[in-house]
């Protein structure tokens, strides 16, 4: 297994991280962003991934959990919330309600626009059961090319957002030696009954419900490339037995902010991210 504490960076990255450590580049600031961890029950639990184009600017080749950066109209669903509160996910992810309201809001649409999953509803006990069909295809089109705001659909559509069916689970932010930068929250939701995944968004080429375990063995095979956030999640959430089991497990969780570092050992940098 790859370490998780700490790893021997090479290449082009090798060289920019260096030049960082060393005082001669300046970090990019970071931008909000959410991934959501999909995850359901089969003979263990599996968990949703996409491997991104290998033309994006960001995580080319990478596979990853859906997700993307903060849109400015994911602030404005105040009125099309249910569930716990803003101010409640502030104190979890260490921010305040509003930015955390943003940080929800993004999660679930990104989540709908990479998978077609939508953690919404009608009302604050029910689920959106189907979301298959043309009409909502055509509004998850319009959503991924910002030609409809998030805050419109859910009013159009008369839903509520389901910020209950969000578990806060990480908090990352990119290392300042990166380009582009990310400040992003990791949330876990149980797949809702009746909905399914579809490979609709044009960010990814191959999408797959595999074991966590499965995942981790993959990348340390050198069959899968991943950012040490993805490969970290999917290592922690290898070690529960039930889907169930993980959402209890994001209720205790102590969440860190937690930024990888780079320590240089002559010519050498080491990615470090406790």
């Amino acid at each position: 297994m790859r370490n998780l504490t700490s790893e021997l960076m090479t290449g082009r990255m090798a060289e920019v991280a260096l030049e960082y450590a060393r005082g001669t580049r300046t970090p990019a600031d970071p931008r909000p962003a959410s991934t959501v961890v999909l995850v359901r029950d089969a003979a263990a639990p599996e968990v949703y991934l996409l491997r991104r184009q290998r033309t994006m600017a960001f995580a080319a080749g990478m596979t990853v959990f859906p997700g993307g950066r903060v849109d400015a109209t994911d602030s404005t669903v105040a009125d099309s919330w249910s569930g716990p509160s803003p101010e409640w996910f502030g104190e979890r992810l260490g921010c305040s309600g509003a930015v955390a309201a943003a940080y929800v809001a993004a999660a679930v649409r990104e989540t709908f626009e990479e998978s077609g999953v939508l953690l919404a509803g009608p009302s604050p006990d029910a689920v959106v059961d189907d979301t298959t069909g043309d009409d909502w295809e055509a509004d998850r089109v319009a959503l991924e090319t910002r030609e409809l705001g998030f805050a419109d659909f859910l009013h159009r559509r008369q839903l509520l957002l389901r910020a209950d069916l969000l578990r806060p689970w990480a908090h990352w932010i990119t290392p300042e030696f990166e380009p582009k930068r990310y400040d992003t929250a990791f949330f876990v939701a149980a797949l809702p009954t009746g909905q399914v995944t579809r490979d609709v968004t044009s960010e990814s080429d191959q999408v797959t419900w595999i074991r966590p375990a499965d995942a981790v063995r993959a990348v340390d095979a050198g069959e899968m490339l991943m950012l040490p956030p993805t490969y970290i999640c999917c290592h922690e959430l290898s070690q529960y037995a039930d889907v169930p089991a993980i959402l209890a497990a994001a209720g205790d969780r102590e969440i860190r902010t937690i930024m990888p570092t780079v320590r240089v050992d002559g010519d050498q940098a080491y990615l470090e991210t406790t």
